[in-house]
């Protein structure tokens, strides 16, 4: 479902991430675990598009995301992948409802669809009653909430996820990784998430730890590293 493929990212003259592959399969959901600072979120940046690799390929069902021109790549996004942003991005002017109900309207989903799959999305997250509160009303957990019912409303074929259950306490965060495993397995998508935490890493398939540069010091075939962001999965 998703291929990533010896990717290498600098940021000035720092190697981020030095020939980083991963594969993960329909259903699947893989942890990625690593330092701050180790190229966690710039992993996840450059698979859905959003920031380009120097070198390297990332396929999802196939096709190359940076083979595409910038129109061709959002309209990608927009159909077939959901991210849930560490800092949310929730739009302000939006209601919950409609804020979660966005993508479904830029992708034309008729109206008894999309209000079918509203209730849906609103219930899995215990939202249900809060469906027309404005996002300033919201606490950090409410907010967290909505931006993964509305990563996972369009029914996506890749669930990217950045500390999902960061803001959320122990319960709720158990609910919502349960509802994130489910989705993805129901609907035969690929997930990758970055978390820091062990219990959330605990519930996925497979973890793959990076390793941030390690400089010059120690780097090289005979420390066994190599320069840049290493990665292993267990």
């Amino acid at each position: 479902m998703l291929i990533i493929d010896k990717i290498t990212k600098r940021i000035q003259s720092r190697l981020l991430l030095d020939a980083f592959a991963l594969t993960v399969a329909p259903g699947e959901l893989v942890a990625v675990v690593g330092e701050s600072g180790a190229g966690k979120s710039t992993l996840l940046n450059i698979t859905a598009g959003l920031e380009p690799c120097d070198s390297g390929a990332v396929l999802l069902e196939g096709e190359s995301l940076w083979g595409l021109d910038d129109d061709q790549r959002t309209l990608l996004r927009r159909r077939r992948i959901g991210f849930v942003f560490q800092a949310f991005h929730i739009l302000p002017y939006l209601t919950v409802a409609q804020n979660i109900e966005l993508p479904l309207r830029l992708l034309a989903w008729p109206r008894g669809e999309r209000a079918l799959r509203l209730t849906q999305m609103l219930e899995a997250v215990g939202l249900a009653g809060r469906a027309a509160a404005w996002p300033r009303e919201l606490s950090g957990g409410e907010l967290q909430r909505v931006a993964i019912a509305r990563a996972l409303a369009h029914r996506p074929r890749l669930v990217l996820a950045d500390e999902p259950t960061g803001n959320l306490d122990a319960l709720t965060a158990g609910e919502i990784l349960a509802l994130l495993v489910r989705e993805i397995r129901r609907n035969g998508a690929a997930g990758l998430m970055v978390t820091h935490s062990e219990q959330a890493a605990a519930r996925c398939d497979r973890v793959v730890h990076l390793t941030p540069a390690p400089g010059a010091a120690g780097a090289g075939p005979e420390s066994g590293e190599l320069p840049g962001a290493c990665a292993t999965a267990r």
